[in-house]
């Protein structure tokens, strides 16, 4: 007798259970409808603060991005209607790109519908069969996936450990006819950033190809926010492909790659996630556009970021906060040393009307949970204070009242 397949309900339910079910099962502060919690602002004394969203410049409800957003759909409608391949384009993605690419000192760049496909997309159409891809272990998921499901070898190195990186070139550079580093500007779970002269060294050392995911770090790193390249003073010619993204410091959505003329020119005709995809809609290219321009305009958008994350990593470690590595721009972790105080943390800021979800087995190590704090223009020094002084009255009231679970 054939034995019946269990159920699909089945299959996912025990797989969401290894994922960590048990922890959000008596409720949890995930999926929260956020723009219900901002018309409720008044229902807590100090107002309602998100934490968690990376609208770095403060630029998503800025008048010239709305206007500009709105405009494009009077004029445009609400979509493109097919791939840019075979449906042609607008010419308000030409004017994106081409004003990206001038931004940003590269030869040209490609605009696609979603930051997290881009970088799935890219590795496995660059790297073949003889090829090696090796990336930071603490890279992001999508480059993660994008490595998993391709046919050439994978490996990973030591998050920001590049003298392992070289030794591992040194002895197995020989064995692949390409090889393809990829790692992060600004590492968005943990707010650190790698060495990119010593990376840059490596890198042609080896005759390896360089890929900069710095969809955290365009707007943020830099003195005019231009990137890890503007923040060394390195010239961005010299990374073979950078990936960015429109959701964060340009307050719209969808990715981007950047690199020379000839490159982008063979992806428009040859890359997956493009030429299947549809272009970016008329109100998410008018409005990252808008906010692209309202950054060349004013720079000190930029610099009053760093002055607010510099102020809130200051403020943490003088509390006796777990900041790990961070840098102080835009991103900031605080880590906790189990997942249970990290929930209660977050749940009591919710309570206070302080929107920050934790970060606890998904997309980090199951033994360094954390609330990440993504910083703004928008936020002010009251703010930073208030953020920080719930948090510390969280924590003790956690450990004073020994919530911890007991051991079996």
């Amino acid at each position: 007798m054939t034995k019946a397949p269990s159920s699909f309900s089945k299959f996912a339910e025990r797989h969401f259970r290894l994922s960590g079910k048990a922890l959000i099962e008596n409720g949890h502060p995930y999926f929260v409808p956020t723009d219900v919690l901002e018309t409720q602002s008044d229902q807590w004394p100090d107002g309602y603060l998100s934490m968690s969203h990376y609208d770095y410049l403060g630029l998503m409800h800025h008048p010239r991005t709305v206007a500009a957003a709105k405009a494009a759909l009077d004029m445009h409608g609400t979509g493109v209607g097919a791939s840019r391949l075979v449906g042609g384009e607008r010419r308000a993605h030409q004017l994106l790109e081409a004003d990206l690419a001038d931004f940003l000192g590269v030869g040209s760049t490609l605009s696609i519908i979603s930051g997290y496909l881009t970088n799935v997309t890219l590795i496995g159409h660059i790297a073949g069969q003889r090829d090696l891809v090796i990336v930071d272990e603490l890279a992001h998921n999508s480059i993660m996936m994008g490595c998993r499901g391709g046919k050439f070898g994978f490996e990973t190195f030591p998050h920001n450990d590049l003298e392992a990186l070289d030794r591992f070139l040194t002895d197995h550079r020989s064995d692949y006819a390409r090889v393809l580093i990829v790692t992060e500007g600004l590492f968005s779970m943990d707010g650190d950033i790698t060495d990119l002269p010593r990376l840059l060294e490596i890198k042609e050392a080896h005759e390896a190809w360089l890929m900069l995911d710095e969809a955290h770090s365009y707007g943020v790193l830099g003195a005019t926010g231009r990137g890890l390249c503007e923040h060394f003073g390195v010239d961005p010619k010299r990374i073979e492909l950078a990936v960015g993204t429109l959701s964060k410091s340009f307050a719209s959505s969808g990715g981007f790659i950047a690199a020379d003329a000839e490159v982008i020119e063979w992806l428009r005709f040859t890359l997956p996630g493009f030429i299947f995809s549809v272009g970016l809609s008329p109100a998410t290219t008018a409005s990252a556009h808008a906010a692209l321009e309202i950054l060349k305009e004013e720079p000190e958008r930029v610099t009053r970021l760093r002055t607010t994350s510099r102020q809130f990593l200051r403020l943490a470690k003088e509390a006796g906060l777990n900041t790990g590595d961070a840098l102080g721009e835009a991103v900031v972790p605080i880590l906790f040393p189990t997942a249970d105080e990290c929930i209660y943390v977050s749940e009591t800021l919710m309570s206070l009307g302080i929107y920050a979800p934790p970060v606890v087995h998904v997309g980090v190590p199951k033994d360094l949970p954390r609330i990440r704090f993504f910083l703004s223009h928008t936020h002010s020094q009251r703010d930073i204070e208030r953020v920080i002084r719930e948090i510390s009255r969280a924590v003790s009231a956690f450990r004073r009242t020994d919530m911890r679970p007991v051991a079996e």
